[in-house]
């Protein structure tokens, strides 16, 4: 079972406010486990999802559960490298920076 590190304060909030919406996000969350794929790949595919999708927040949250599972700075960041050539040079060196939020302050 995937140990996750806290959440942030904000998302503590939000889903105390809406615990229907937090029921539903979690459902939702459990149904995507289902599958051949392991913790690790999950992972770092659901970073790629987030990089391709700009979510800072998503980004954000999937490299903290990256670190919780030992996954190194370098596939992290090779993950980055993948998404240049689809996302741009300027949406990349964004990305790059929204990661290194969360490296600099592990």
């Amino acid at each position: 079972m995937e140990k996750l590190p806290k959440p942030p304060e904000t998302y503590e909030s939000f889903v105390q406010r809406f615990p229907k919406l937090k029921e539903a996000w979690e459902q939702i969350a459990e149904a995507g486990k289902d599958g051949p794929l392991d913790q690790k790949t999950v992972r770092l595919i659901k970073l790629g999802i987030s990089i391709g999708a700009q979510k800072e927040g998503a980004i954000h949250s999937s490299v903290r559960k990256a670190l919780s599972l030992n996954i190194s700075r370098e596939e992290i960041e090779q993950v980055i490298t993948l998404a240049a050539g689809t996302i741009g040079l300027p949406s990349t060196v964004a990305v790059y920076s929204w990661i290194q939020d969360i490296l600099e302050n592990k």
